[in-house]
């Protein structure tokens, strides 16, 4: 540290260090001094000497360098000196040093003593490119030292970070493709380089968007990283804060930085779309009524944001995402505010121009976004299409040569399957619906065709060709146009002034927009071939302007000739009889030869402008000189040069078997039709089969869902079964097991049998009863019906006497609610005695039950006997009722109405007898189990040695027993 802090003093006799040692002598400061201070100081002194002696602190302090930023980590300000040291060297740009406190004269201490050195240039400027791309890779040569920059970066410390982010930026630049493979696989190495858009401090955040910009550029892997890693949102918003349009250079880097991220990068164009951001565009675009004072800055943000638009519907993206984000462009208002732009004053001509060349890509095969486009009208007076307005500028040669381009491209996307708007520009140069108070598309077409600007020719051409690609409808109709050349001459076809101008020997690039429009109008249309040959001209002009021996710049005129001639071949149809396929294919073969016409035919392929018209669709040319392909035009080319070569070197035999071949295709393709459609209805039909089977699968699952449920019933039922007969056992075991009461148990079980039979045909008898007296109960409704029919028709009598019979019909229902009463009291008991039956043997021991259950069999019948005289009583009155109800009127209602109410009784007894008849079998099904009971226990005891008789013996005993007592009393007697 002394050392550095020497006495200052005078300049040492003898020569001074050439600037080599001086670093040298740095850099070995920098390894042996134990001290921090002094290796800081020795940094800086190698910092104010990297700008100037680049080579020399390169080679020699690198390595030092890189060990400072590994070991003094702690140390914010020796790092700071370390990484500005390291942009110096590795920086290519020639930038002047910032820091102050460096002079060209810097204090280094040499022998002890502190000496002012002035240290000279001694090596020559080197070439930057060359040094930075060395020292670059000297830098990477290790990954670890690039992980170990990033891992710097997360450091808050200001005098860190930006040297960092410099550093790094200068890395990117000299060895990209290197360096972006390090950070893709170093771990969050792509995720600590987004944090710096988040530092709140601008001058970080600003240098790591030039970062950014580096890292991912042709990189699709870490664009997509970048862009998942939340950059849309950031990005979008930091052009917001800074005034969008009218920002300063920040929006510009942000706007470069989303070119690079969606710029043929599918997978990021369709997370800007699916995450709403488009919508987020349309405010960029918002432009006020004074457009005059633009800054330069405004001119290229605007420029900008118009590329970011066009990347996501360009062309070369897939259809289905281009039509998805014209369709988002529409639905958010960006299209009509860009249309605005389009139509507004005061616009720069370069804004202007790529605002015409945006709309075209935005509405380009897209019918809605077309539609809309051709309803926009220019502010003027009066109000005219915004289509005509751009045409206009299309045909004024006085308009830039880019503008008119950009219109002509513009056109081109409006007419791009738009099989509408082409119908839309034909249409206004049909006789029938020119309008002579105003200009339309088709007259400045047809103004531009034929004017005598060159440029106006081929841009009217190509423009007025794109109204007829792929549509066979128009270009018949175009055949219709006619055009009135001078005065007192006839109108002649627009085709024939066509070839005219054509034969008159004009520039070439008017002959080659003509020739192009012509192939492209005749081409799958036999009946302009038809027009056109009919014309007695045009076959020896275009025979004699191949079959020239012409310079270079006519050969491509000879090439569009021969593909104009070989569209006649190919698509005649042989109706004129001088101009059919054969004689057209002699007249090439004597005229020009048939290889010679192929060589020519090759002319346009070969042609330099050629492939570049067929890169894209977009008409870009250096000069207007250059205009001479359209991109269509190219395809066109391309699909008809091999069929017209084989058309040409046919001959008439093969022509006649293609005939043939055609014919049978033709036939194969009806036979195929008819089994398309055949195989249409078999597809509706087994649709409607596989209808039907969903359906019958759907009953099968739920009648399976229903047996299932059933099948579980059951089981259910046979496991309450189970448990009752396993019951039933230990009952029976019980009772086998007491031997010694079995008789007494055979005689009880026997009395109950006998008493429970008894029961059952009282109960048989008692059902009997009740079903007979509900039989007289409904005589007696259908009395009272017939009955209330004859009062309905008879005549009035007195009030008096129809109250009494409402209230007797009123008594007569409380009786028969009272008998329903007896009724359910007699069901209760006989359920009682069905209780009894189900107890089983081991209840009839208790012969007290037996008496009582007599007794109730007593009273049972007293009180069946009472009701049936009850019952007689009630016929009785019902009768002398129905005697005098021939007096009363107005007596259908209320006997209406007691009807009603006799039926619902009627239904209630109907349903007490029909559970008394459940119940009843439930009592068989109960005796009848009684029975297997009993005859089981007979077979035990019998088994058990025990006597037991049967009862047809008990029923033969008791026989002999009554026969004996009646011989005894005879014998009394």
């Amino acid at each position: 540290m002394n050392f550095f802090r020497g006495v200052m003093g005078g300049q040492a006799a003898g020569p001074q260090p050439s600037g080599a040692e001086t670093i040298q002598k740095l850099c070995d400061r920098v390894a042996s001094s134990t001290l921090l201070e002094d290796r800081r100081d020795a940094v800086r002194a190698l910092k104010s000497l990297s700008k100037k002696y680049r080579m020399e602190v390169g080679t020699q302090a690198m390595d030092h360098l890189i060990n400072i930023l590994q070991t003094d980590r702690s140390d914010s300000e020796i790092l700071g000196y370390a990484l500005d040291t390291l942009y110096n060297i590795i920086c290519n740009d020639e930038e002047e040093e910032q820091d102050e406190s460096e002079d060209a004269v810097t204090s280094i201490p040499v022998s002890g003593k502190h000496k002012n050195v002035s240290i000279p240039d001694e090596n020559a400027q080197k070439q930057a490119d060359d040094l930075g791309a060395q020292f670059t890779d000297t830098f990477i040569q290790d990954p670890e030292h690039v992980t170990l920059l990033l891992t710097l970066l997360e450091e808050f410390d200001f005098h860190v970070r930006w040297p960092g982010v410099k550093l790094l930026t200068a890395l990117l630049k000299n060895q990209g493709v290197q360096l972006q493979g390090i950070i893709l696989v170093s771990p969050m190495g792509v995720s600590r380089l987004m944090d710096l858009l988040a530092d709140s401090r601008e001058v970080i955040r600003n240098d790591g968007l030039l970062l950014l910009q580096q890292l991912t550029k042709s990189n699709a892997a870490i664009q997509k990283i970048v862009a998942f890693e939340n950059a849309f949102e950031r990005l979008l918003d930091i052009i917001t804060e800074e005034g969008s349009s009218d920002g300063g250079i920040v929006v510009e880097d942000c706007l470069l930085l989303l070119l690079n991220l969606l710029k043929n990068n599918s997978s990021n164009q369709n997370f800007f779309k699916e995450g709403s951001y488009i919508q987020r565009m349309k405010p960029w675009f918002e432009v006020g009524d004074d457009n005059s004072g633009w800054s330069a800055q405004k001119v290229t943000n605007l420029h900008l944001m118009l590329q970011l638009v066009r990347v996501m519907v360009s062309p070369v993206n897939s259809p289905g995402a281009t039509a998805s984000c014209q369709k988002s462009m529409y639905q958010c208002g960006l299209l009509q505010q860009l249309c605005t732009i389009l139509m507004a004053t005061g616009v720069p001509a370069d804004i202007l121009t790529e605002t015409i060349n945006t709309v075209s890509e935005v509405i380009r095969g897209s019918q809605v976004n077309q539609d809309y486009f051709a309803s926009v009208n220019a502010p003027s007076n009066p109000p005219r299409p915004a289509i005509v307005v751009l045409l206009m500028s299309m045909v004024n040669e006085r308009q830039p040569f880019v503008l008119r381009c950009a219109v002509l491209y513009c056109f081109q996307c409006f007419l791009y399957k738009n099989q509408k708007g082409q119908g839309e520009i034909v249409a206004t140069l049909l006789p029938s619906t020119i309008d002579a108070n105003s200009i339309s598309a088709g007259q400045l077409l047809c103004g531009g065709l034929f004017s005598a600007d060159s440029l106006s020719n081929w841009c009217a051409a190509v423009a007025l060709a794109h109204a007829l690609q792929d549509n066979l409808t128009q270009k018949e109709q175009l055949l219709r146009v006619q055009l009135a050349t001078s005065l007192g001459k006839p109108p002649v076809s627009l085709l024939q002034q066509c070839t005219n101008i054509l034969s008159q020997g004009s520039k070439v690039q008017t002959r080659v927009g003509l020739l192009m429009l012509l192939c492209t109008w005749i081409n799958n249309c036999p009946i302009a071939v038809t027009h056109f040959l009919h014309n007695q001209e045009n076959v020896p002009f275009l025979t004699a302007q191949i079959s020239e021996n012409l310079g270079e710049d006519e050969r491509l005129v000879q090439g569009l000739c021969a593909l104009l001639l070989g569209i006649c071949i190919y698509y005649n149809d042989n109706s004129l009889e001088n101009y059919t396929k054969e004689k057209l294919k002699q007249l090439i073969e004597k005229r020009i030869g048939k290889e010679n016409f192929v060589e020519k035919l090759g002319f346009i392929t070969k042609h330099e402008l050629y492939s570049r018209a067929a890169q894209k669709p977009q008409p870009v040319f250096p000069s207007p000189e250059q205009m001479l392909f359209d991109h269509e035009f190219t395809k066109l080319v391309k699909e008809l040069e091999g069929v017209i070569t084989k058309a040409v070197h046919k001959s008439s035999e093969e022509e006649k078997k293609e005939e043939e071949v055609k014919k049978t295709l033709e036939q194969h393709d009806n036979i195929v039709t008819q089994y398309k459609e055949l195989i249409r209805e078999q597809d509706a039909q087994i649709q409607e089969l596989k209808e039907q089977v969903d359906s019958m699968s759907s009953q099968k699952e739920q009648m399976q869902t229903t047996i299932t449920q059933q099948l579980s019933q059951i089981q259910q039922h046979k496991d309450q079964y189970n448990i009752l007969k396993l019951k039933l056992g230990k009952d029976n075991q019980s009772q086998s097991n007491s031997q010694g009461d079995g008789s007494q148990v055979n005689g009880l079980q026997t009395e109950e049998l006998t008493q429970l039979r008894e029961e059952v045909e009282e109960l048989r008898k008692q059902h009997s009863l009740l079903q007979t007296q509900l039989g007289d109960k409904d005589a007696i409704i259908n009395t009272l019906r017939s009955e209330a029919a004859q009062t309905a028709e008879g005549t009035a009598g007195s009030g008096s006497d129809n109250t009494e019979l409402l209230k007797e019909l009123e008594a007569l229902r409380t009786q028969v609610q009272s008998q329903s009463a007896e009724i359910s009291q007699l069901k209760t008991e006989r359920q009682d005695l069905l209780r009894r039956a189900e107890a089983g043997p081991s209840d009839a021991v208790d012969s007290s039950d037996g008496s009582l259950d007599a007794a109730k069999m007593a009273d049972l019948e007293s009180r069946l006997a009472a009701q049936t005289s009850e019952t007689e009583r009630l016929k009785e009155e019902a009768s002398s009722l129905s005697k005098g109800r021939s007096e009363l009127e107005q007596q259908l209602a209320s006997a209406t109405s007691t009807v009603a109410i006799l039926q619902t009784e009627k239904a209630k007894l109907q349903t007490e007898v029909q559970e008394s008849k459940k119940e009843q079998d439930d009592l068989l099904m109960l005796l009848a189990d009684q029975d297997q009971k009993i005859h089981s226990l007979k077979q035990r005891l019998k088994d058990l040695g025990e006597t037991v008789e049967d009862e047809d013996d008990l029923d033969a005993r008791d026989q002999t027993d009554e026969d004996e007592d009646e011989e005894d009393e005879e014998d009394e007697d």
